[in-house]
């Protein structure tokens, strides 16, 4: 779910971008061309551009066991494991909002407002700034963007994505002044509901393990914990081998 913009940098097969946490460091995902793994090769290439550019290190996206060795052999080394969790989107209760709490679709216009709610929900380094939360609306052909309303204050958020018939959770937050009322269950089933309304068969959600508030989320509405999780990888770039 988890999901770039620029400054571009090393091969086409890579997309980077700074971090949102510390502008020295590159935020690296592979881009999902179809075009087979990437080589360790083409890691260290971009690793050295990196380096001429200015960055004093690297991160990856989450990623899965599978695209993790070339990384590994390049230097990176494991900085944070998550939960994967699927959820088949073959029966779906209907989301029940908290009162006075409202959903509506969200607007471009109201980023800061969604960015606040974002800032108050996450500690650091997981906050979004507006080129992440700009990322996450970006990630997926088709995307579904619904804010959560009490009175005049917006105080929670979902984005959800869809690439042909597979659905992600991209980001979820409440404000935690509403936090354990439902309002983040109601986000999360309308989002799902748009997802299978739109053809997709099941959705993937992703969050730190330790994170054990999210995680009963998730499961409550249905979500199934993966066995293989994933994996943020870290590069100092003082100690490239």
């Amino acid at each position: 779910m988890s999901v770039l913009r620029a400054p571009a940098t090393g091969p086409a097969r890579l997309r980077v971008r700074t971090w949102h946490a510390d502008h020295r460091i590159a935020h690296v995902t592979p881009a999902a061309d179809g075009s087979g793994p990437l080589t360790t090769e083409e890691i260290r290439r971009c690793i050295d551009r990196l380096r001429r550019e200015g960055y004093r290190g690297a991160v990856t996206a989450a990623i899965g066991r599978a695209d993790q060795p070339p990384f590994l052999e390049a230097g990176f080394v494991p900085a944070e494991r998550l939960h994967l969790l699927l959820h088949p989107l073959d029966a779906l209760p209907s989301p029940v909002l908290p009162a006075p709490a409202h959903l509506r679709r969200g607007r471009r216009r109201e980023l800061d407002d969604l960015l606040a709610v974002d800032h108050a929900a996450f500690s650091a380094p997981w906050r979004l700034d507006r080129v992440g939360l700009e990322d996450a609306l970006s990630a997926t052909p088709a995307v579904h963007l619904r804010s959560a309303r009490d009175g005049t204050a917006t105080v929670g958020y979902a984005i959800c994505g869809r690439a042909a018939h597979r659905g992600y959770v991209q980001r979820l937050a409440v404000h935690p002044r509403l936090q354990g009322r439902g309002l983040g269950g109601a986000l999360l089933l309308d989002g799902l509901r748009w997802l299978r309304r739109w053809g997709a068969d099941d959705a993937l959600v992703n969050t730190q393990e330790g994170n054990e508030r999210s995680l009963r989320l998730y499961q409550r509405v249905g979500f199934v914990l993966q066995p293989e999780g994933l994996t943020v990888l870290r590069l100092d770039l003082g100690d490239v081998p």
